[in-house]
C-alpha cells in the first residue's frame, strides 16, 4: 500500500503545487521518489513527530496541503495533542498518513502495533478516517483525501498486501464498495483485512451460504445506507478489522444499528480483543490469535436459522 500511496501522491503533486510531504526520520526506502521530484515540497523533520504536526498545521494555514507520514502510532499517538489542537481545532487541511496499520509491524512489538488508531482518530471532531483495503483502493483513497477539505487520517498497510480489486475501483469517501452480493449475511471489512474477508466469504459460499462483502474503506463518515441495507437484506452483519474491538469500525456500526431504531438480525465484531498485547510475531501469527473469522460467521448464521 505504501508504494501505491507514494506513486499516487507524486501524480497528485505534479498537478497540484499545494501538495507537501513531511516525514519523521523516514524516507530511506520509499519516499525518495517524491523527495527527488519535489525537493522544495519535501521535509524530513527527524524524530520529532510533534513538530511535524505543528509545521503541517502552519503550512495548511498558508494554503498548502501537507501530508505527514510515519510508522503506525507515531504520526498519531505521539503527536495527538498537536493533531487535536493545532490541526482539528483550526480545521487545518492536513492529511495524516500512518503506514503499518494493524499488525504490519508485528515483530517490533506493541509499540509498533497500530490497533487503537481508528478509535482515537474517529473521535476527533472534523476528522475523516480512511483505511483502504488493498493497493488499488489506496490509489483512490490518496486522490480523494488530497481533494477533501479539512483534516483526514489515512491508514495504510505496509507492503506486499495482495490486490483484491482487478483494477482501481471507483472510490468515493464515505461510500462502501461491494465486492460480492449475498443474502445470508454481510461481512464488512476495513483496511488490510479485505483479502482475508474475501477468502472467508468464498469458504462460506462453498458451505452453501450466500455472503455479501463490503469494503468499508471510510470509517468516518460511515456509509449508513450500505450498513442499513445490509442489515435489512441479509439479516446479519459481522464487522472485520485489524484493530481493537473497542472504538473502531465495529463500534461505529454498532452505534448506527442501535440508533437507527430499525430491527436487524445478528451483529458481531471480529477484531483485536481488548487486552494488553504482550505477543510478538508475524502479522499472520498475531491475526490468528484474534480468533477464527470463518467459524464466527458460520456459527452466527447457524444460530439465526435455529432461532
Amino acid at each position: 500500500m505504501r508504494t501505491s500511496f507514494i506513486e499516487t501522491l507524486c501524480e497528485v503533486a505534479a498537478r497540484d503545487e499545494r501538495i507537501w510531504l513531511l516525514t519523521a526520520d523516514l524516507g530511506y526506502s520509499v519516499l525518495e521518489t517524491f523527495r527527488d521530484r519535489f525537493p522544495r515540497r519535501y521535509l524530513n523533520v527527524g524524530v520529532a513527530e510533534q513538530n511535524m504536526a505543528g509545521i503541517a498545521a502552519g503550512l495548511a494555514r498558508c494554503g498548502k496541503v501537507p501530508f505527514i507520514f510515519s510508522i503506525a502510532n507515531f504520526p498519531t499517538f505521539r503527536c495527538l495533542e498537536q493533531i487535536r489542537v493545532d490541526i482539528c481545532y483550526h480545521e487545518a487541511n492536513v492529511k495524516i498518513v500512518s503506514v503499518g496499520g494493524g499488525f504490519s509491524y508485528g515483530p517490533q512489538g506493541y509499540t509498533h502495533h497500530g490497533i487503537e488508531d481508528l478509535a482515537v482518530m474517529r473521535c476527533l471532531p472534523g476528522m475523516t478516517v480512511v483505511a483502504p483495503g488493498d493497493p488499488e483502493e489506496t490509489r483512490g483513497a490518496t486522490e480523494a483525501v488530497a481533494q477533501a477539505a479539512g483534516p483526514c487520517y489515512l491508514r495504510l498497510g505496509k507492503a506486499k498486501e495482495p490486490s483484491v480489486h482487478a483494477s482501481q475501483p471507483k472510490f468515493r469517501l464515505g461510500r462502501a464498495l461491494m465486492l460480492r452480493d449475498g443474502s445470508d449475511l454481510t461481512l464488512i471489512s476495513t483496511g488490510a483485512m479485505l483479502a482475508e474477508t474475501v477468502r472467508t466469504a468464498a469458504r462460506l459460499e462453498a458451505d452453501g451460504l450466500s455472503v455479501r462483502v463490503l469494503s468499508m474503506h471510510t470509517v468516518k463518515p460511515l456509509d449508513h445506507e450500505a450498513v442499513l441495507a445490509a442489515a435489512k437484506q441479509t439479516g446479519g452483519i459481522v464487522s472485520v478489522e485489524e484493530h481493537s474491538l473497542v472504538g473502531g469500525l465495529g463500534s461505529a456500526i454498532a452505534d448506527l444499528l442501535a440508533e437507527s431504531g430499525k430491527p436487524f438480525g445478528f451483529f458481531r465484531k471480529f477484531g483485536v480483543p481488548d487486552e494488553v498485547r504482550q505477543y510478538v510475531g508475524s502479522q499472520e501469527y498475531l491475526r490468528r490469535r484474534c480468533g477464527d473469522l470463518y467459524n464466527l460467521a458460520r456459527s452466527c448464521v447457524r444460530l439465526r436459522r435455529v432461532a
